[in-house]
């Protein structure tokens, strides 16, 4: 593990494990890299170089330091260092769960020639709808205002909680992953849901760009997000989707298995 020092002097958390293809995974909104403690030993296992990190204000890295701190340019920059400290000079498989799948995808337009490959996971290209995006950007103001009033380990106990530790919180990987997120600070969490969760702007009409090999996946049963998946599918010129059954919004927790073999043959095709 390591403290990362991003272009404004914040900490950020990282870690990386094994030697291969380079995978970064980006986590979702108020989550934490522990949300993909059950990729790392599989996806070693399957050649695989596993980079996790935290987002400023996240789990064990720093919150930014002013106000002008916050902005989806400074995370994609963010990830860039990470990926320097982590696998300097090589182009990697950039992946991500929910707002970590459209990080990724910023990323990839940002800075191609460090794109191998994209690992989108019940992740969306953000709205183009202005109304839609409207919604989307008071829930996340909502949901900050409920972790300043009660914290997040009020979150991660409650029905909510189904949309960042899984909705089987009896799973090993889904109390780790609730206890990573009840110890963040609520309002730096708060704070950069603000500025970058909820205005984070929509790619969808670079997708067409974005020439990489795509390996989009989606929970059968997490309705919020099929509908975007088959819209990056058929708008990435090479991606596939793979549709895990029985399985939400937390698809790498819930069927890890399952999750697990995709993303593993995936990895194999792009070896071969």
């Amino acid at each position: 593990m390591a403290f990362v020092e991003a272009t404004d002097g914040v900490k950020l958390y990282a870690e990386a494990h094994g030697d291969g293809i380079p995978v970064v995974l980006s986590c979702g909104f108020a989550t934490t890299s522990e949300n993909f403690r059950p990729q790392v030993e599989p996806l070693i296992a399957a050649g695989a170089r596993v980079i996790l990190w935290d987002y400023r204000s996240h789990g064990r890295s720093e919150p930014a330091k002013t106000p002008d701190g916050y902005s989806v340019e400074q995370v994609v920059d963010d990830l860039a260092r990470v990926l320097a400290w982590a696998a300097p000079g090589e182009a990697a498989v950039v992946g991500g769960l929910s707002l970590g799948g459209l990080v990724s995808l910023h990323f990839a337009l940002a800075q191609r020639a460090r794109t191998r490959a994209l690992l989108l996971i019940d992740s969306g290209p953000g709205f183009k709808n202005p109304e839609a995006q409207a919604r989307w950007t008071a829930q996340i103001d909502k949901m900050g205002e409920r972790f300043e009033r009660e914290g997040l380990r009020a979150f991660v106990e409650s029905r909510a909680a189904a949309t960042a530790i899984g909705r089987f919180r009896e799973l090993p990987a889904a109390r780790a992953a609730a206890e990573a997120i009840a110890r963040q600070d609520p309002e730096a969490v708060a704070a950069f849901g603000r500025r970058v969760a909820g205005p984070c702007p929509c790619v969808i009409d670079q997708l067409g760009e974005i020439d990489v090999p795509a390996l989009i996946v989606v929970g059968a049963e997490d309705e919020a997000y099929l509908r975007a998946s088959e819209v990056m599918e058929a708008k990435l010129p090479r991606a596939r989707r793979v549709v895990i059954p029985e399985a939400g919004h937390i698809v790498n927790i819930e069927r890890a298995d399952a999750f697990n073999a995709a993303v593993a043959g995936f990895l194999a095709e792009l070896r071969s």
